[in-house]
C-alpha cells in the first residue's frame, strides 16, 4: 500500500477514534443529567402535598421588545393545603438581558398601598390573593407600567428543598442579628452555613424596627449567595438534580424549553453580580394607618421612573 494512503487510512481510524469518544462523553453526559434529574424528583415526591395545585394560571404575558430582554415576576408564598389562596410573601421582577448579560432583580415592598384594578385600593400582596398571577400583573402594569413576560411562583417548601440539595453543608451568610420570631428557626448573629429552612427564615424575619425594609434587603441578599453557588463549578454539577427538586413547588408558565434556554445563556454567560433595587426608593413614600392598617403611601411617578431607569426601558 502506498504510504500517501497508510497515511489517509491511519487520518481517518483517528477521526473515527475521536469522534467514538466525544459520542461516548456525550452519552455520558446526557445519562448523568438526566439520572441527577430524576434523583431531584424522587427527592420531592417525598415532600411535596399532593393537595396543592401548582399548575399554570392565566397570564397575559407581554411581547418581548427587539432587546430581548425577559421580565419574569418571582413570587414566594406558603401555599398550605388549607389554604384556598394565599397572599405573596415575596414580590420581585427579575430581568435578563442576554445581549450584556446584566442580571437586575427589583423587590415590591409588599405593603405599598396599590389600585388593583376592578377592586378597591390594597395592599399589593393582596393582588394575588384576590385573583391570582394575572390580576398581580395587571396590577403591575396600571401602577408601575412595567411589562411582565413570565411568572414563576415557589412554593417556601421547595424553595428549603432546593437549598439542601443545591447546598447540603449550607449557604455561608453572615447574620446581622438574633432571629426567632415567626419564623421557625432559631439563628444566632454571625458567619453561619445555613440550611434550607434557616435560609429561608433568615429571608423571611421582619420583626424588629426596620421590619419589611431589612427583609427586602435580606432577600437581595440571598438570591446573591444562591446565584453564587449555582456559578460554583459544584453548583454547576448540581444544576439537574436542584431543577428536578424545586420543579414540582413551582407554578410557573415558563416552558422546558424557555427554562433550558435561559438556564444555558446564565451558566455559558455567567453574571458577575445581581443588580437590586427596592421599590418604593428611597424619599419617595411615608408610611400611613388607615383602613387597611399601615400602608406605605407612595410617590409612583417617582418610582416608575426609578424603576424604567434601573430595567433600561
Amino acid at each position: 500500500m502506498p504510504r500517501k494512503d497508510r497515511r489517509m487510512k491511519k487520518s481517518r481510524r483517528r477521526v473515527i477514534k475521536i469522534a467514538g469518544t466525544l459520542l461516548i462523553l456525550l452519552f455520558a453526559l446526557v445519562g448523568y443529567v438526566f439520572y441527577q434529574y430524576y434523583q431531584g424528583l424522587q427527592t420531592a415526591e417525598t415532600l411535596l402535598d399532593k393537595n396543592i395545585n401548582l399548575e399554570p394560571e392565566e397570564f397575559n404575558s407581554a411581547i418581548p421588545n427587539e432587546l430581548g430582554k425577559v421580565n419574569v415576576l418571582l413570587l414566594g408564598v406558603d401555599k398550605r393545603s388549607d389554604e384556598k389562596a394565599s397572599r405573596t410573601d415575596t414580590i420581585m421582577v427579575a430581568q435578563y438581558d442576554p445581549s450584556t448579560n446584566d442580571l437586575k432583580l427589583a423587590s415590591f415592598m409588599r405593603d405599598i398601598q396599590v389600585e388593583i384594578p376592578n377592586y378597591k385600593n390594597y395592599r399589593i400582596n393582596t393582588a394575588y390573593f384576590l385573583d391570582g398571577a394575572e390580576l398581580l400583573r395587571t396590577t403591575m402594569k396600571h401602577n408601575f407600567d412595567i411589562d411582565l413576560h413570565y411568572y414563576a411562583l415557589v412554593d417556601f417548601q421547595g424553595f428549603e428543598a432546593a437549598v439542601d440539595s443545591l447546598a447540603p453543608d449550607g449557604i455561608k451568610i453572615d447574620v446581622e442579628k438574633a432571629m426567632s420570631e415567626k419564623i421557625g428557626v432559631s439563628l444566632q448573629p454571625g458567619l453561619q452555613q445555613l440550611n434550607g429552612k434557616e435560609l429561608l427564615g433568615y429571608a423571611r424575619f421582619r420583626q424588629d424596627s426596620r421590619g419589611d425594609f431589612a427583609r427586602v434587603e435580606r432577600q437581595q441578599k440571598v438570591i446573591n449567595a444562591l446565584k453564587d453557588e449555582v456559578l460554583s463549578f459544584v453548583g454547576i454539577s448540581k444544576i439537574p438534580k436542584v431543577v428536578g427538586t424545586v420543579q414540582p413547588f413551582v407554578e410557573t408558565n415558563l416552558g422546558n424549553i424557555e427554562i433550558i434556554g435561559l438556564l444555558s445563556d446564565f451558566i455559558l454567560n455567567k453574571p458577575n453580580d445581581i443588580q437590586t433595587l427596592r421599590i418604593p426608593v428611597e424619599d419617595s413614600y411615608q408610611e400611613i394607618r388607615n383602613d387597611l392598617g399601615s400602608v406605605l403611601e407612595i410617590d409612583f411617578d417617582q418610582n416608575k421612573q426609578a424603576l424604567r431607569e434601573f430595567l433600561g426601558e
